[in-house]
């Protein structure tokens, strides 16, 4: 016989619920309610917003103004400037705007991207050098009015608008502070002079002193080599420092007065090789070596400098 069930008392809680047990009525709110851990924070983190989402990451972009395609290499996203044209390979170009690929017109754009995705580490390379060139270069840019700065010979020199002078006139401080340029070139200007006049004062300038210096330095490294200078002439090529000719003729880039002297008697130099050596072979880079030992480090800050631009 089965025995008779014992009044259950108010206070007594389950030990346990199956998930076919039904809670009883009244305690339904209890059991919902979540459970609470004891705080270990102060009473306004109990009242906190929830944490917002992650932002997501946009991978970084290098986008070439005349971009046509756009791959993705790593975690950066490349829009590419796409040509066919006749030619046999697939061709890379990375300049200051970006990737420019070139291809055979009968290769296919997958062949075109699995090139790409092999070249990518270069291609991902060339393009962030690019950019911190472009940063540099900026960085670099004149803002051509009374203060600013030149680099000549490898040393700032302030610009100094001077209506009292004729022509220009560089000046050196006795003493400066720290970090201060000591060299002035004061220019006969009126002081409301355009940006445009007073660029025009200093290129002239430079290039006086850039003939001036050429000059010196051909004659000290000519008698160096045993060659004869015939001609000496000013160039302001895009890409090119210097050039000879089997004739005598040296062209040299005035804008090379911006560097410091060694860095200029090294084109020179270089140059100078070519009256002997008309190629890059072995033989003409020990003429260059025998006039100036140590020309590498010269050569290097010829490579990495970043010269402002005359705008």
């Amino acid at each position: 016989m089965p025995s008779a069930k014992a009044p259950r008392s108010p206070n007594l809680q389950p030990t346990q619920l199956s998930l076919f047990d039904s809670v009883p009525e009244g305690e339904a709110a209890e059991a919902a309610r979540p459970v609470r851990w004891p705080r270990q924070g102060p009473p306004e983190m109990e009242n906190r917003p929830p944490a917002p989402a992650p932002v997501p990451v946009t991978p970084p972009q290098h986008r070439h103004p005349q971009a046509a395609r756009e791959i993705r290499l790593g975690e950066h996203c490349v829009a590419y400037a796409f040509r066919r044209g006749r030619r046999r390979t697939i061709g890379f170009v990375v300049g200051p705007e970006g990737l420019t690929v070139s291809a055979p017109r009968w290769v296919g754009v997958g062949e075109v991207e699995a090139a790409l995705r092999e070249k990518g580490s270069w291609i991902l390379r060339k393009l962030h050098e690019q950019q911190e060139r472009s940063r540099r270069l900026e960085r670099a840019r004149i803002e051509w009015r009374d203060g600013a700065t030149v680099p000549f010979l490898g040393e700032a020199v302030i610009l100094v608008i001077d209506p009292r002078i004729t022509g220009s006139v560089l000046q050196q401080a006795e003493a400066t502070l720290p970090g201060v340029p000591s060299l002035t070139l004061h220019l006969g200007l009126p002081q409301e002079a355009e940006p445009e006049q007073i660029r025009d004062a200093v290129q002239s300038w430079l290039q006086r002193q850039a003939k001036r210096i050429f000059e010196e330095r051909c004659a000290v490294f000519s008698e160096r080599l045993g060659v004869r200078v015939r001609r000496l002439s000013l160039s302001a090529a895009a890409t090119r420092w210097g050039s000879a000719n089997a004739d005598g003729s040296i062209r040299l880039n005035w804008r090379l007065v911006h560097f410091a002297l060694p860095v200029i008697d090294y084109v020179v130099t270089h140059e100078l090789a070519h009256l002997r050596e008309m190629n890059h072979s072995p033989a003409f880079w020990e003429v260059v070596r025998s006039a100036m030992p140590g020309f590498e480090a010269a050569r290097g800050a010829l490579r990495t400098e970043v010269l402002p631009a005359f705008e």
